[in-house]
């Protein structure tokens, strides 16, 4: 049965909105009259989510975040699991959401599936939420009879590549805040200290040190030519934003990055550590390799990457065991391809590609953490060497001029 939004107004004049279940639009202005409301406004939930994109295409903000989006697939996965069927699951989900455009959702989902659809098509009538993945996922656990489980299993997935985000951000969280902090000190001292310091002693008409010389050129082009320079970053970035939209300068620039000694490993690390998760979580589900190898693709954000895995897709469906496709692909840690042969030898090839991706994220976990920790007492020093010989500029004319008046 469709869902419906309304907005009206009760007894006392007060307004009143929410949703409600009726065949038809009309049916469901009864629904409200026959509750002593006067409908304003009554259209579907689809149709309003549709008029909310259409108002903000592309600065409209999704309706699930990553975390929310595993947090709901938990709550649906333990009320499904607990033998509650799929329409009440939804019906309680919707009632519990504090978020409106989060019940409206859930509510439109539920309509869907009223309305005969599989929840794996509902899925698909909101995209931009569920993904390929998810919505591969779903119809697997609904063609085995086994939602509640695969639901659990995608929670899982969710919550474990929410965790590794999570701690690659936080090890290099430090890091960025350090050389944000020290450019704007750098900066300050630069453009507005110097040039007020050594003022005092140009007046003299006496030779400078060269440091303090050097250091007040510095600041001199810096005041003088700092928004040129900035604004041809600026533009210089627009610019590379623009070329990455090619895919083939995309996928150039990704195999490039590839091959930076460490952020370029740790590239390698997280993907291939996605790649491998995602094709466990389908191939564990059900889910045929060949769709499950497409969909893995799919996730990888390195185009190099996900272009050899592509390619490994065709090798796989020509006859190719996955293992020899995986091993030809260099950019792709052997690691993978080593779990991938013993997958395929002893029948356990889900089991085996999740040990990989554990691997592979605990890998990737101590790189960065390690890349962390030296970086922190590395910029550290540099800041401190910088705003030392910004100080030894100011100083030196003074220690100069003791000397000139002995």
């Amino acid at each position: 049965m469709p869902a419906y939004r309304y907005e009206a107004l009760d007894a006392e004049g007060k307004s009143a909105s929410g949703i409600v279940e009726a065949d038809s639009t009309k049916a469901a202005r009864s629904q409200l009259r026959a509750r002593s409301l006067v409908p304003l406004a009554v259209m579907p939930v689809a149709a309003a989510s549709a008029i909310d994109a259409e108002v903000s295409p592309r600065f409209g903000r999704r309706v699930f975040s990553n975390t929310a989006l595993a947090v709901w697939t938990r709550q649906l996965a333990g009320l499904v699991g607990s033998g509650l069927p799929l329409e009440r699951a939804l019906t309680a989900l919707a009632d519990e959401a504090e978020d409106e455009r989060q019940r409206d959702l859930v509510a439109h989902l539920r309509s869907e599936v009223n309305g005969g659809a599989t929840f794996a098509r509902a899925l698909a009538s909101a995209p931009r939420e569920f993904d390929d993945v998810y919505r591969a996922v779903v119809a697997a656990g609904e063609q085995s009879g086994a939602l509640g489980t695969v639901l659990e299993r995608l929670a899982e997935d969710l919550e474990q590549r929410q965790l590794l985000r999570g701690k690659l951000v936080g090890a290099m969280l430090y890091p960025a805040i350090v050389s944000v902090i020290a450019i704007v000190i750098v900066g300050f001292l630069v453009t507005y200290v110097v040039p007020q310091v050594a003022q005092v002693f140009t007046s003299s008409k006496r030779a400078l040190p060269a440091l303090t010389v050097a250091m007040l050129a510095i600041s001199g082009f810096v005041r003088q030519w700092g928004w040129a320079v900035a604004l041809a970053l600026g533009v210089l970035g627009a610019l590379y934003a623009a070329a990455r939209r090619n895919e083939a300068f995309r996928e150039r620039t990704d195999a490039a990055f590839l091959r930076l000694p460490l952020a370029g490993r740790l590239a390698r690390g997280y993907n291939a550590a996605r790649f491998g998760g995602t094709l466990a979580m389908l191939s564990g589900a059900g889910v045929p390799i060949l769709k499950a190898l497409q969909a893995a693709a799919e996730t990888l954000g390195n185009r190099a990457m996900r272009a050899d895995a592509l390619d490994a897709l065709t090798q796989v469906r020509e006859g190719a065991p996955l293992a020899s496709a995986l091993a030809a692909k260099k950019r792709f840690p052997g690691l993978l391809a080593m779990f991938a042969r013993l997958g395929e030898q002893t029948g356990q090839l889900p089991t085996m590609l999740q040990r990989a991706s554990s691997q592979l994220s605990a890998e990737v976990q101590r790189r960065a953490l390690a890349v962390a920790t030296i970086l922190e007492p590395v910029l550290v020093v540099v800041m401190g060497g910088v705003v030392l010989l910004i100080v030894l500029a100011v100083l030196l004319p003074i220690i100069q001029i003791n000397t000139w008046v002995k």
